[in-house]
């Protein structure tokens, strides 16, 4: 991770939760934090002046990372979200962003799709979505598939974990492939016990355990059998979970036809918890 967490507005009272996560995780890792406003409808308003949209979310952020003791930097963009965020962080592989929902009208929603959607499709850093606080942080649950994508991510919420010293689950959801080559097939006849087979999948699983258990974390495994989205929401309710880690299948071709236009973005939309999500980082 770089030496400086990202944190986006536009605003609204909806990004506010996305900075106050940002603000612990910048305590908890001793790592500054770069709130970075975006004025999406620029007028001849300054950003010290009351009238300035920025200013009372700009004024509230800065009372939160005093009162925490973090450093911070202030920046003000002009132009929309879904434009300036991937910009601003082009070259920025390495930078933990955190953002939340910008708070648009549904019937824009309807028309051009979810912002989130749009902005993690073209951003390779780590994104941390926070539509509400889940502070603190007690239980982690992080879905691994088996294919390399999450490593990043996985990662990043093991250092996380770390510092809260939270619980975590890796969960992996089994889905009824149409694919039928030996590999799949010992997949779904082996579900039930599937971290102990010598599948891709289960060699994930026993890596991702060992990882969580090296640094010192109380970790378990979950394997779900069904919808990758309908069996991950389901974990995350029945579990009460405060963070949910995901890879973002956007970069990982071999499997990415048997989900969802975006299952990380799909999830996420739903607003249930924070998610973490990491593109996949070739070697």
């Amino acid at each position: 991770m770089n030496s400086e967490i990202f944190i986006f507005t536009n605003g609204r009272p909806t990004t506010f939760p996305a900075i106050e996560y940002g603000t612990w995780l910048g305590a908890s890792l001793r790592t500054p934090v770069r709130l970075i406003g975006l004025d999406e409808d620029p007028s001849p308003s300054q950003i010290d002046e009351e009238t300035h949209p920025l200013e009372e979310i700009f004024s509230k952020a800065v009372e939160a990372f005093r009162s925490a003791g973090v450093d911070y930097m202030l920046e003000v963009q002009q132009g929309h979200a879904e434009e300036m965020i991937p910009a601003r962080l082009e070259g920025q592989e390495e930078t933990l962003v955190v953002l939340g929902p910008l708070g648009r009208p549904p019937l824009k929603r309807l028309w051009s799709g979810r912002s989130f959607r749009h902005i993690m499709e073209h951003v390779g850093a780590p994104i941390l979505y926070v539509p509400h606080v889940r502070l603190p942080l007690k239980r982690m649950l992080v879905c691994l598939g088996g294919l390399g994508y999450e490593v990043t991510a996985e990662t990043l919420a093991m250092k996380i974990a770390r510092i809260a010293s939270s619980e975590v689950t890796l969960l992996t959801v089994v889905t009824q492939m149409d694919l039928d080559y030996p590999e799949a097939r010992h997949v779904r006849e082996n579900w039930q016990h599937l971290a102990d087979t010598d599948t891709l999948t289960g060699r994930g699983l026993r890596r991702g355990l060992e990882f969580a258990q090296q640094a010192g974390l109380r970790a378990s495994v979950k394997v779900r059998n069904g919808n990758v989205v309908e069996e991950i929401l389901a974990e995350l309710k029945e579990g009460n979970y405060d963070l949910l880690v995901m890879g973002s299948l956007f970069s990982a071709n071999a499997l990415r036809q048997m989900y969802t236009p975006n299952v990380t973005a799909e999830i996420a939309e739903t607003d249930l918890v924070p998610v973490l999500t990491a593109r996949y980082a070739r070697g």
